[in-house]
């Protein structure tokens, strides 16, 4: 017999509330009714435990509350227990329930706030127009934004559940560490594409642990477009070479591009105009000898990292 069984992760999703509730209250009634039958001989209010737990996922504490007291209520109306106890049995049954419901309640909740956690951090990923990465403990890809895929897979393919040695060696040196060592810290490498280029990168990565297994996080940029002749101006600041000088109106924009924000957002921050915000981009634009944002962030990545 083959069958659709509901994962336990998803039996709480907002769209079952209705039915699930519908059920408990379901499960409440054929319980009171089932302890009626058996009454005076067998005792049936622990069976409330189930449609509690079940329901304790939808409702706010007060309701849980409510419908543990009720179900206590039911309890002691079927029972053949001593009338003279019945008021002190009322509160620790009550308390036993909604201790239960409330737990219950308390862990989905922190469920929920994770995986709405981890959905935003995923989005953010994957709509930056830097290129990120991130690899489990054996090197291997576990994510990757369409900014990623543009720098190393020209063909358009994923490498999400590939090794990254064939792309960027020095990424899966990275991982051998001591597991307690925490790296923070960038590199310039030689980096390979999918069709057998190769190319100068820069890479911005950490190292961190989840569930005990190490993992990593990257930034990489493609540098190979820099002039190898272009000297700098101090050595002590190598990212000012080469590099048009930017005003503070052109600087604060490139900033806020580098955090995402569309023109209307970075108009409202800046307290300028649309057509101006326009303007400074397009300014940006013909300093960085790009034409779109997302090469933008890549030469802001590679040329003005103080700026940012």
């Amino acid at each position: 017999m083959t069958g659709t069984i509901l994962p336990l992760e998803k039996f709480w999703d907002r769209p079952n509330r209705v039915s699930v509730l519908l059920a408990c209250a379901g499960m409440v009634a054929a319980i009171a009714l089932l302890d009626w039958w058996t009454l005076p001989y067998v005792s049936l209010g622990f069976l409330y435990l189930l449609p509690i737990m079940l329901a304790a996922g939808f409702l706010p504490r007060p309701a849980i509350i409510g419908v543990c007291a009720a179900c206590a209520v039911l309890t002691e109306a079927f029972s053949s227990l001593d009338p003279a106890g019945r008021v002190s049995r009322l509160i620790f049954e009550t308390l036993a329930l909604a201790g239960c419901g409330l737990f219950v309640s308390e862990l989905l909740r922190s469920r929920r706030l994770g995986l709405e956690t981890q959905d935003r951090l995923r989005a953010l990923v994957e709509t930056s127009p830097a290129a990120i990465v991130t690899l489990d403990q054996r090197g291997v890809v576990e994510l990757m934004n369409r900014a990623a895929v543009e720098l190393l897979v020209p063909s358009e393919e994923t490498l999400i559940g590939q090794p990254i040695a064939p792309f960027l060696p020095e990424l899966q040196n990275a991982l051998r560490f001591d597991r307690e060592a925490r790296l923070r810290t960038s590199m310039q490498c030689q980096a390979h594409r999918g069709n057998g280029e190769t190319f100068a990168a820069e890479v911005w990565f950490s190292t961190y642990l989840e569930n005990g297994a190490a993992k990593l996080a990257a930034i990489i940029a493609d540098v190979s477009e820099e002039q190898p002749d272009a000297a700098p101006s101090t050595p002590e600041r190598p990212e000012s070479a080469g590099r048009p000088s930017l005003n503070g109106r052109q600087a604060a924009v490139l900033r806020l591009v580098f955090e995402g924000l569309p023109n209307s957002q970075i108009a409202s921050r800046l307290e300028m105009t649309p057509s101006a915000v326009k303007n400074t981009l397009q300014q940006l634009f013909s300093k960085a000898r790009v034409n779109n944002r997302s090469r933008l962030v890549r030469v802001a990545l590679e040329r003005y990292r103080d700026l940012l």
